[in-house]
Parts: structure tokens; C-alpha cells; sequence
């Protein structure tokens, strides 16, 4: 016998629909630099074919509700796109590591990086 009573269905944790969820904070704020990346690497990876919505939804949800109450919005998408990216054989776990290494050793050379720092020196000198 079909049980349509919607009480007992199960959801999943990240389905908040019908639940409270807390005060809302409407304010407007500017995006950061790496943020405003993550969000181009998301368009420009799926217009090339290398995921779908429907991947990267798969990998948010399938985070865990440990990774949505301790990342930010864009830290999940970033983990998403890069879990879509290697399973779509863009690059290897292994080429990650490389080059996150070969960038951390560049050090804060580059973009909103070093503003702070760059400016103190400025007003220092």
C-alpha cells in the first residue's frame, strides 16, 4: 500500500523546505575577486562540456551537512566544480597538487592578494 502521508518521507538534510531557517540578512555586498572567479571557472567549465547543473548539485548535496554549516556559499561551489572537473577528466588530483604548490610558492604576488600589504608599504615610505 502507497503511503502519500508527506510526514513520514524522508528528506535529505540540505532539504529545507518548510523549515525555519533562521533570520535573513538582505543586505547587498560586493563580491570578492576570488569568488567572481569561482563563478566564471563554473561558467566557463559547463559551456565547455565539462559538467552539468545537475553534477554539480549531485556533489553539494552530497557534501555533507558539516560542509554547509562550515563553508562559505562559494567554497561549496569551488569544491563542487573542482570534484565535477576531475571526475570529467579535466585534470588529475595529482596536477592539482602540483599546481596549487607551484602557486603557493609564488607567494602574495598578485591581484587582491597583497592590496592590504601594498598599501601600508605606500603609506610607510
Amino acid at each position: 500500500m502507497k503511503n502519500n502521508n508527506t510526514e513520514d518521507m524522508h528528506s535529505r538534510w540540505h532539504d529545507m523546505g518548510g523549515k525555519p531557517a533562521g533570520k535573513l540578512e538582505f543586505s547587498e555586498h560586493d563580491f570578492e575577486l576570488w569568488e567572481k572567479r569561482v563563478d566564471a571557472l563554473m561558467v566557463l567549465a559547463s559551456s565547455k562540456g565539462y559538467f552539468t547543473v545537475d553534477g554539480l548539485r549531485r556533489v553539494l548535496e552530497d557534501m555533507g551537512e558539516k560542509a554547509f554549516s562550515e563553508m562559505t556559499y562559494y567554497e561549496r561551489w569551488m569544491a563542487s566544480i573542482n570534484q565535477n572537473l576531475v571526475e570529467a577528466g579535466a585534470y588529475t588530483l595529482q596536477e592539482l597538487g602540483e599546481k596549487m604548490a607551484e602557486v603557493a610558492n609564488r607567494g602574495l604576488t598578485y591581484g587582491e592578494c597583497n592590496a592590504q600589504e601594498i598599501e601600508e608599504d605606500m603609506n610607510e615610505s
